[in-house]
């Protein structure tokens, strides 16, 4: 191996940084609202998963006699729906779906908007301004205006619902990843990688993507808990989940007229859906803080 090939392996390695996630865990784990938060969402997801096993009764199984059950009526701890349906095992088997709803977009838009704006931010030029000032268009409309019209068009049901929520989010995460790129494709290495002929797909494999990949995916984290309350609304107004099935969002729908005679009771779902999403907002807010993105 020449001297000049060893000279840049140990520069290449020392621009590297050592310990880098090491760091970012022990930064993390000092933060303790943001580990808090970690151990509220993962226990939803824990939840979530479990809900068969641990769930007291069956969540599609009412009585009448037990309809609008109080909280702390005895074999119903948080009492029974409008229908005398066990509230402990709704809330529970609910979180599946409500999970389901708010992590799924995120990813779908994490992946295809990671892809525009990448391509877009490396690309720059006319490639650029076409893309953005389409993905522009989105933003003429609010978000939850925006998810309302697609899901309303289409019509209810859960895919529907999954597919007016991707195309949602996408547009902000891509310009999130296209100004990323922009700023690391002025970086000098990115300007040698090209110097050296290397072809413009192994220049966004090898170099881009390390360090794109991470801003992007923490905000993409931040839009969980939006996502999971325009899933929600999208219930609550007959455009998401139909019933029987057990949701946060379908249940303040069906509980709503209830509200006036167990008030507790119709609030436990929104509550569900509050802590949910602040849990994985301050997820976000600690992993941002922790990658020292800002820097």
């Amino acid at each position: 191996m020449s001297a000049a090939q060893t000279d840049f392996d140990t520069l290449a390695t020392a621009d590297k940084p050592q310990g880098y996630w090491r760091g970012v865990g022990r930064r993390f784990a000092k933060d303790k609202v943001a580990v808090a938060a970690a151990c509220v969402a993962g226990g939803m997801i824990l939840m979530a998963i479990f809900a068969p096993w641990i769930a007291p009764q069956d969540p599609f199984q009412g009585t009448m006699i037990r309809r609008l059950s109080p909280i702390g009526t005895e074999g119903y701890p948080l009492g029974a729906d409008e229908l005398g349906r066990d509230m402990l095992s709704r809330l529970i088997h609910g979180a599946r779906l409500s999970l389901f709803m708010g992590v799924t977009p995120v990813l779908i838009a994490f992946v295809i908007g990671s892809a525009i704006g990448i391509a877009a931010g490396y690309a720059g030029g006319w490639v650029n301004s076409i893309i953005m000032r389409v993905l522009d268009v989105f933003y003429a409309f609010p978000s939850v205006l925006l998810a309302i019209a697609i899901s309303g068009a289409l019509g209810a049901g859960i895919l529907n619902g999954l597919l007016s929520l991707t195309v949602v989010f996408i547009p902000p995460i891509a310009r999130v990843a296209e100004s990323v790129t922009t700023s690391v494709r002025k970086l000098e290495y990115i300007e040698a990688a090209v110097a050296s002929g290397a072809s413009a797909f192994t220049i966004v494999r090898v170099h881009v993507l390390g360090n794109v990949l991470g801003p992007i995916f923490v905000y993409a984290t931040s839009l969980i808990s939006v996502s999971m309350i325009l899933a929600a609304g999208l219930s609550f107004l007959g455009l998401g989940v139909s019933p029987p099935n057990a949701e946060w969002g379908l249940m303040l729908n069906t509980l709503r007229n209830a509200i006036y005679v167990q008030p507790w009771l119709a609030a436990l779902p929104g509550v569900m859906i509050f802590l949910t999403s602040i849990s994985f907002n301050m997820l976000s807010d600690g992993l941002r803080s922790a990658m020292d993105i800002k820097q």
